[in-house]
């Protein structure tokens, strides 16, 4: 990942006499092949649909354990608002939480609005993803089965299902035989674990076929949560198949490591100053005047404190803080995600992809790791934690840098359910970090200053 994609150096130029600019993120893909989405996380720009698919392929000569697929379709899916994402933007900044969607999307259309066309009795690859705000979401595809073969670039055991859940910011591949009558079939998504469920369509055509799609939608998966849980569970790492480097994925036994320390978690609703907030830990994020990452560069004091933010519940009042918390490079650490609300929570690490090692319900406590999976459990970038449950996972931290550890709830995101991770060596080795480019934009109370060249 490049130095300017690293969490905590925006700079805004928004409202700026309407000023328009173009920005160049230049990055190294290394071991991340796989399906991924790209988005602004700034100004609930999100919501306004600036967001793409990015496919990241093995290098030559390093197989993937399955046959190259007759067609690679993206599908970009989530839930979608009427209202512009600046009005969004202004009812949070008022104190208030946003209404529910309005709808769901596929590739940007609603019902019947977009058409993947296959030859019968050949196989495809459909990298799904989440792109939504608010909403957790089922994938199916009327009379066919999903064979998971790849999440957010950790190849996985082939199991099908005939739906999938995909979580707020998650990726997932599946392959998909065009094995039926020829005839075109709905592909469905549909919201999971809402008052009211939403749906929204598309079509799969045969390119042989003359019969358009009808009849009844294909109904989804029950409400509980347990559906969902088991089938999380049972997503697992293939420790047979070949890395982003010539050797087995399994090489890494992360099961063997102990960790050096555990940290928890806990998300929560909250009212701050008579304001709707959300917090971790009780500290509800603010961000600073100066990008946390131009600020740790330029040992600018007064920005943001180091331990600002407990590693564990406090259960205290809520309050404001820009936090951030301190890490050692090289590190192997324990993080558990402890949700006590009533909706499922989805969060996310920048330039990270950690161990998924144990989810269930009620309270964790130490007792849990005697359920952990510390043999095949997948590597991903982005993890649900149900109602009312847990989620741990395990995470080397081998990536110097200021990281975002946040919400993949829009709105809990931007009002305060996040915070900053900053992963510190002394070495000051481009081997572990490259320097800031010199072009990067200083802003806040690094303006005027001078970056070292490159």
């Amino acid at each position: 990942m490049s130095y300017l994609a690293t969490a905590g150096m925006d700079c805004s130029t928004e409202g700026t006499h309407g000023k328009m600019e173009n920005f160049t993120y230049v990055l190294q893909v290394k071991d991340q092949i796989g399906s991924y989405f790209y988005f602004p996380s700034f100004l609930f720009h999100k919501a306004a649909g600036g967001f793409g698919g990015i496919r990241i392929w093995s290098r030559p000569k390093i197989p993937v354990p399955f046959p190259p697929p007759a067609g690679d379709f993206t599908v970009l899916a989530g839930d979608w608002y009427k209202t512009n994402h600046a009005i969004l933007r202004r009812i949070l900044e008022s104190g208030h939480d946003i209404p529910s969607p309005d709808g769901l999307q596929i590739n940007g259309r609603g019902w019947n609005g977009y058409t993947f066309t296959v030859d019968q009795g050949k196989t495809y690859r459909f990298r799904i993803s989440n792109v939504g705000i608010a909403t957790s979401i089922n994938f199916r595809i009327q009379g066919h089965n999903l064979k998971l073969v790849e999440v957010e670039g950790s190849h996985t055991l082939q199991n099908s299902f005939s739906s999938i859940d995909v979580h707020l910011g998650q990726s997932y591949s599946v392959l998909v035989t065009a094995d039926q009558p020829p005839k075109d079939y709905y592909v469905v998504v549909s919201s999971r674990f809402t008052s009211k469920v939403l749906t929204t369509t598309a079509v799969l055509h045969y390119s042989n076929s003359f019969q358009r799609v009808s009849g009844p939608v294909p109904g989804g998966p029950t409400t509980e949560i347990a559906w969902s849980l088991n089938q999380a569970r049972s997503i697992r790492w293939n420790l047979t198949a070949s890395g982003p480097r010539p050797n087995p994925q399994g090489s890494y036994h992360y099961g063997l490591i102990k960790p050096s320390r555990t940290i928890v978690l806990a998300n929560s609703n909250a009212w701050i100053n008579g304001k709707q907030r959300y917090a971790v830990n009780s500290v509800s994020y603010v961000p600073p005047d100066t990008p946390l990452k131009l600020a740790d560069y330029f040992k600018i004091g007064g920005v943001f404190n180091l331990g600002s933010i407990p590693t564990n519940p406090t259960w205290g009042g809520a309050y404001l803080q820009t936090s951030v918390m301190s890490a050692n490079y090289r590190e192997f650490v324990e993080i558990v995600f402890q949700n006590w609300e009533n909706e499922v929570q989805s969060w996310h690490i920048d330039g990270y992809s950690f161990f998924v090692v144990g989810m269930d319900g009620g309270q964790w406590t130490p007792a849990s790791r005697q359920r952990y999976n510390l043999r095949d459990a997948v590597a991903r970038c982005t993890t649900q934690v149900y109602p009312r449950s847990w989620t741990a996972i395990y995470m080397a931290l081998d990536n110097v840098g200021m990281w975002n550890i946040r919400s993949e709830n829009w709105a809990r995101q931007y009002l305060g359910q996040q915070f900053y991770f900053r992963v510190f060596t002394n070495t000051n080795s481009w081997r572990d970090e490259y320097p800031i480019p010199r072009d990067a934009l200083l802003c806040g109370r690094a303006s005027g200053r001078r970056t070292r060249p490159l």
